[in-house]
């Protein structure tokens, strides 16, 4: 089986190279706004992580889904935690968003084995 987390993560951090590449400053201000707003404020890292996941789940973003989780799972995250914020995802978006969970609990299990 291949190692969905590292085929990831090095296509991501690939193609985000390619785009900072490019100096397009609209693109690198609102790569700056997400890196900043996901630091600690009033909310901490973790509660942020899980509210991205949840959004990106009922956006239906597996690339947004397979970061916030890996992130949450970085942050110290449960299993316990990832499953209940991502029911309350699927109870917002409904069960459209049933194949994105299915491939969230692919991708949990494959950082819960790294």
């Amino acid at each position: 089986m291949s190692d969905i987390v590292s085929e990831f993560n090095a296509y991501r951090s690939k193609m985000n190279e390619k785009i900072m590449a490019d100096n397009n400053k609209i693109i690198k201000r609102i790569f700056n706004l997400d890196t900043n707003a996901y630091q600690a404020g009033a909310l901490d890292v973790k509660t942020k992580e899980l509210l991205g996941l949840v959004a990106s789940t009922v956006l239906r973003c597996d690339d947004c889904i397979r970061y916030h989780l890996e992130t949450c799972h970085n942050e110290g995250l449960t299993k316990e935690e990832i499953s209940e914020a991502l029911g309350i995802a699927t109870l917002v978006g409904g069960t459209i968003v049933i194949p994105h969970l299915r491939r969230a609990y692919e991708f949990w299990e494959a950082l819960e084995q790294r």
